[in-house]
């Protein structure tokens, strides 16, 4: 029996937390209110005098936290500073005392735990660095223009490495109209690869791959980010972000809702190359139904530019196949990747021009 329940922890699936936080606030309240509260004092009481520390439980002394960057369905991403270090914080929000139930509040708190757990032990140059978390016993020292702000005490926080880049959405859309040079293009995509390549091997399915989850570093390293601790929205809504955006990325099993395993990560993969490569978004005039629809049914896929190397093109189309078993793993792709010689060029910027391309604006297929 102890195997078994290691091996569930192995094949944790990055994204659950979000779903269980979403059953947890659909969930209709079945005790009346009075027994509620008096059973939550009770356990409350017998909680506190026992606190249990992890071997990834931060000093909250040591943490102080600053301005806002995003906001996000269940929290607030800050800049903050930790022992020193300058540290990006998501303080998670499960509810206010007294709107949730004890017993979701502590199935919250050990999905919580068990995720952060699996993330503590990761170390990749191109996985953000995860520092520590707190499960909201101590108070944090939350810095507001008009002071401290008090934090209800149910508020988690992670902490993970601040990097100063921004997220690899955000530099494509600055490159839009120039687009990359060809050995950016496989730097990044290389990156990429190399620490979904990583996760896998750790039997981690990130199952959000897409270019706003991605941060880039002052050296312009990938660091793969937000691994379904907390859903951060992004703060300018006018980003390339809409509701195809995320759906973009999806592989046709999952958008299907059928079982998939974590080829998904490397549909997904697929789909971030193309989009590094043209510094476009895929599918912009779709709405949410007409791409599930066109993807599962008719294989939809983004449209390669003509001006596009075929070592890069056969990369993304193994990617993105229909059929799952069909895909490449990720270390098939890092070795792919590794192998193209960027040293001629090739990007969507022709070697005599500044400028990009216009093969891609002129010729739009159906």
């Amino acid at each position: 029996m102890q195997h078994k329940s290691h091996h569930m922890a192995d094949q944790i699936d990055l994204k659950s937390l979000d779903e269980q936080l979403h059953r947890h606030l659909s969930r209709a309240l079945t005790l009346e209110k009075k027994k509620q509260e008096l059973e939550g004092k009770q356990q409350q009481e017998e909680s506190r005098e026992i606190p249990v520390r992890h071997g990834w439980e931060i000093d909250a002394s040591k943490l102080v936290i600053k301005s806002v960057l995003a906001r996000g369905t269940f929290g607030t991403v800050h800049r903050g500073v930790y022992d020193g270090q300058d540290v990006a914080v998501k303080l998670l929000d499960w509810g206010e005392e007294g709107h949730r139930t004890q017993a979701e509040v502590a199935s919250l708190r050990a999905a919580f735990a068990q995720e952060v757990s699996v993330w503590h032990k990761l170390d990749h140059p191109n996985v953000t660095k995860f520092i520590g978390a707190t499960m909201g016993a101590s108070e944090l020292n939350i810095q507001k223009d008009n002071g401290h702000l008090g934090m209800p005490r149910n508020v988690c926080c992670v902490v993970v490495e601040y990097l100063a880049g921004g997220t690899l959405k955000n530099f494509l859309i600055r490159n839009s109209r120039a687009k990359l040079a060809f050995k950016v293009v496989i730097q990044l995509a290389t990156d990429l690869a190399r620490g979904l390549c990583y996760l896998h091997s750790k039997k981690i399915v990130h199952r959000d791959v897409k270019t706003e989850n991605m941060l880039l570093d002052k050296n312009r390293t990938i660091k793969i980010a937000d691994f379904g601790v907390a859903r951060v929205e992004a703060s300018n809504p006018n980003e390339m972000t809409g509701e195809t955006g995320t759906l973009g990325y999806m592989a046709p099993e999952v958008l299907n809702g059928h079982p998939y395993n974590r080829k998904c990560d490397v549909y997904s993969f697929g789909i971030c190359l193309w989009e590094i490569y043209c510094c476009d978004m895929p599918y912009p005039n779709l709405s949410f139904s007409e791409l599930t629809s066109a993807v599962v049914h008719q294989n939809l896929r983004p449209e390669i530019p003509r001006c596009c190397p075929s070592s890069i093109s056969n990369v993304m189309k193994r990617c993105w196949d229909a059929n799952s078993d069909k895909r490449p793993e990720m270390d098939e792709v890092v070795t792919m990747l590794e192998a193209i010689d960027t040293s001629k060029g090739g990007g969507m910027i022709p070697p005599n021009k500044s400028q990009g391309c216009f093969c891609f604006r002129t010729y739009r297929g159906p």
